[in-house]
């Protein structure tokens, strides 16, 4: 019997080496966010800093593993077995819930779906055993720690307000006194605030954070505790020393130093504060088994688990290495990368594509806040308000050359991003709180870029609108942390060993499953990026093949749905106007990418060749327009179906047939002239449109005379002229299309010299 737990533990300990991977993956974002998006140093740099801050970093974990033995339920009144079950539900839901979040690029919470995770499981369990019992559900108290369990969830959300209001402050103070003219006036305060800076990283790393050091002696904890003050000045006038040295022999930027020195520690703070997410319940767990083999011939069904509530200190070679597989999965997970883009996009100083849409709510923040600002500023005395302009103005063009290329914001503002959320995170590490560095890390980022109007009027409710978002997904990794757990907790109950590795075994192929999406998503994404691209530099030869290809690509998507759609509309097949819809979708995208890269493009146009823009804008704008026209064609007839509706009566798909044809026939003529360059038979092409608008009208008469004779309801006749309608434009903006790149073709011809 003690074989097969002693199985059950080591299953724990692989799931924690899962969690480990999947975990860091999401939670990477939380320490690289700054000095990626900032640029401070090489990605490479980066990674070597943060990996030793997080094997420095683990060690400072061992006094918060008691969260998961006895944080949110009473051991006590559990059995070595159920307390088997609550750890291994707890597990799987974690591993399968945070690489599905990593998979679609979404930072989410590893503190807040651990703890509803053990929350979800622990009540599963209790309640069965009420209903064993015959006992009142009112009686759950007696399983959960409902208290330490509220004060947990209750920290992690007053956190996301403090963190952000935080963040906002310190950086207006920042801002205000360095402005974003960093070149000028570092010299003078840089010192200064690194030696802050850095002294507030020591005080919280080493001061707080060592009460849960594992390695820490009661002597050396004594000694700092005495000598607090001393320690503190030492390092504010130490490091400020240093730094303006720095300054003046080497001509280092401090901001560098601050930035690699923040990301050391908030590297620190998460290992300190988020190992337990991972690890914290496998340690139990063995424990536990411990605790069981301890007692010779115990029944696992009844031996009460009430030695878990002892405190324990957790070995520091454990603590090692789980340090060192979540540095090595740093260096080797790509979905990291991803969750980096989601915040970085959300918090950069540039306008630019954005992830998210508007949405009613967003719209109404952004209006309010506008009307607020606009009444503080009319009660503000007129000399105060020009001296806070001229220290708050975003940054122009001479000010955006002194950040690194391919930066989304200043090296200032990374610096109060780092600081401020290492600070945080260490204090709630020292109380032996919970705290999610997630939402710690992301609100002081957002709290920064508030106050570094990097959500400007063109940008303000797409990032409000992701902000919200992501935090609806941290209520949502709760609602179904919560639940999942609670079901897995019953089929392992009731399912036993079968269902523990029937349930492994999906956990495997849904991580595969996800695997496989991520990289099919980065590849497209990747794609997406080398086709988007714009040179630094470029001509009208080079804009045309850049336009060309497009044209051709949408044109070939656009024929491909339309038949499809025709198809499904005709034979009522779900399946294909299902495709032809998400078609339509995908080409919705692309089309509104190119029409948002308009700007950046022109920007970028040599200047002799500035002429020839307007063709490429009218291009563009007809590719819109046909894609409008699919979706107007597409949308209604899959709704049509998906209402079960009446279907086409047979003359009218014969009709429908005939002008399929005649818009292949249009299309593929349309892109033989644009891959050859010839546009001689321009004038059969409009004949051939002439043709399909000829058709049109002739069906549209008869369709009128049914709607008089009452052969079709009015939903399939709305439907049929409406059709009718699109195909019309479609045709036309297909040869107007055409025809506009032919004219743009011709302006992209070098000019040849006169010959005498």
């Amino acid at each position: 019997m003690d074989s097969i737990y002693l199985i059950f533990v080591i299953i724990l300990f692989f799931l924690a080496a899962s969690d480990l991977v999947v975990g860091v993956a999401n939670d990477a974002v939380n320490f690289l966010n700054s000095a990626v998006g900032s640029k401070a140093a090489s990605f490479k740099a980066i990674l070597v800093v943060a990996s030793v801050g997080i094997i420095v970093g683990a060690t400072f974990s061992s006094g918060l593993m008691e969260i998961a033995r006895k944080g949110l339920f009473f051991p006590g009144q559990f059995s070595y077995n159920e307390v088997l079950i609550i750890f291994l539900a707890v597990m799987i839901t974690d591993v399968i819930l945070l690489d599905l979040f990593n998979t679609f690029g979404l930072p989410t919470s590893t503190t807040v779906s651990i703890v509803f995770e053990l929350l979800g499981a622990s009540v599963a369990v209790a309640i069965i055993k009420i209903a064993g019992n015959d006992q009142n559900i009112q009686e759950l108290g007696q399983y959960i720690n409902s208290g330490k369990a509220l004060a947990i969830i209750s920290g992690i959300l007053v956190s996301v307000a403090i963190a952000f209001s935080f963040g906002a402050v310190i950086q207006y103070i920042t801002r205000l006194l360095f402005t974003f003219n960093l070149r000028f006036n570092l010299k003078y305060y840089a010192a200064i605030w690194g030696g802050l800076a850095i002294t507030g990283i020591t005080y919280f790393m080493l001061i707080k954070g060592a009460k849960g050091a594992s390695f820490i002696t009661k002597e050396h904890l004594e000694f700092i505790q005495n000598h607090t003050s001393s320690i503190i000045l030492a390092s504010l006038i130490g490091w400020t020393v240093i730094l303006q040295l720095l300054m003046l022999l080497f001509r280092i930027n401090v901001l560098k130093i601050i930035i690699l020195t923040g990301t050391f520690a908030l590297a620190m703070a998460f290992a300190g504060n988020d190992l337990v997410n991972f690890i914290g319940v496998p340690l139990a767990g063995l424990k536990a088994y411990q605790l069981f083999t301890a007692v010779p011939g115990a029944d696992p069904n009844t031996f009460l688990m009430t030695g878990l509530a002892n405190d324990v200190k957790t070995e520091t070679w454990m603590l090692l290495i789980a340090g060192i597989i979540m540095a090595i999965t740093l260096w080797t997970s790509k979905k990291a990368h991803s969750v980096i883009e989601t915040e970085v996009n959300l918090s950069r100083q540039s306008e630019g594509s954005e992830r998210f849409n508007s949405s009613i709510l967003s719209r109404n923040l952004v209006r309010g806040a506008m009307n607020m600002a606009m009444a503080i500023d009319r009660h503000t005395p007129a000399r105060i308000s020009r001296w806070l302009e001229s220290r708050l103005s975003p940054p122009d063009e001479t000010t955006v050359e002194q950040m690194p290329e391919g930066a989304s914001f200043d090296m200032l503002r990374a610096s109060v991003n780092l600081v401020v959320s290492s600070m945080l995170i260490a204090l709630g590490t020292s109380l032996k709180l919970p705290l999610s560095t997630t939402y710690v890390t992301f609100m002081v980022a957002m709290g920064t870029s508030l106050s570094d109007r990097a959500w400007g009027r063109e940008s303000a409710v797409y990032r409000i609108t992701g902000v919200l978002s992501v935090i609806g997904g941290w209520f949502f990794t709760a609602l179904a942390a919560f639940l999942a757990s609670l079901i897995m907790a019953i089929i392992l109950f009731y399912g036993g060993l079968v269902a523990t590795f029937g349930l492994l075994t999906l956990a495997g192929f849904l991580i595969y499953r996800s695997h496989r999406i991520h990289v099919r998503r980065t590849n497209e994404r990747i794609a997406d990026k080398l086709d988007n691209a714009v040179p630094d530099e470029f001509s009208t030869e080079t804009l045309f093949h850049k336009c060309s290809l497009s044209i051709q690509n949408v044109l070939e998507n656009s024929l491909v749905i339309f038949k499809e759609f025709m198809m499904g509309l005709m034979d009522e097949d779900r399946k294909k106007l299902k495709n032809a819809k998400n078609g339509s979708d995908a080409l919705n995208i692309a089309t509104k990418r190119l029409k948002t890269n308009i700007s950046p493009t022109l920007a970028n146009l040599k200047n002799e060749s500035v002429e020839s823009g307007h063709y490429y804008v009218q291009a563009i704008d007809y590719l819109r327009e046909i894609n409008h026209c699919i979706s107007f064609i597409v949308v209604p007839g899959y709704e049509h179906v998906e209402n079960n509706h009446k279907p086409l009566i047979p003359i009218q798909i014969e009709e429908l047939s005939r002008l399929n044809g005649e818009m292949a026939i249009l299309y593929n003529e349309i892109m033989r002239m644009l891959q050859l360059k010839n546009y001689e038979d321009f004038d059969l092409i409009a004949e051939r449109q002439r043709n399909v608008q000829r058709i049109i009208e002739e069906t549209r008469k008869k369709q009128i005379k049914r709607i008089k004779s009452a052969e079709t309801g009015s939903r399939n006749s709305i439907l049929f002229l409406n059709m009718l309608s699109e195909i019309k434009n479609l045709s036309l903006f297909t040869v107007n299309l055409l025809k506009a790149t032919r004219d743009f073709e011709k302006s992209a011809r070098p000019v040849e010299p006169m010959t005498e």
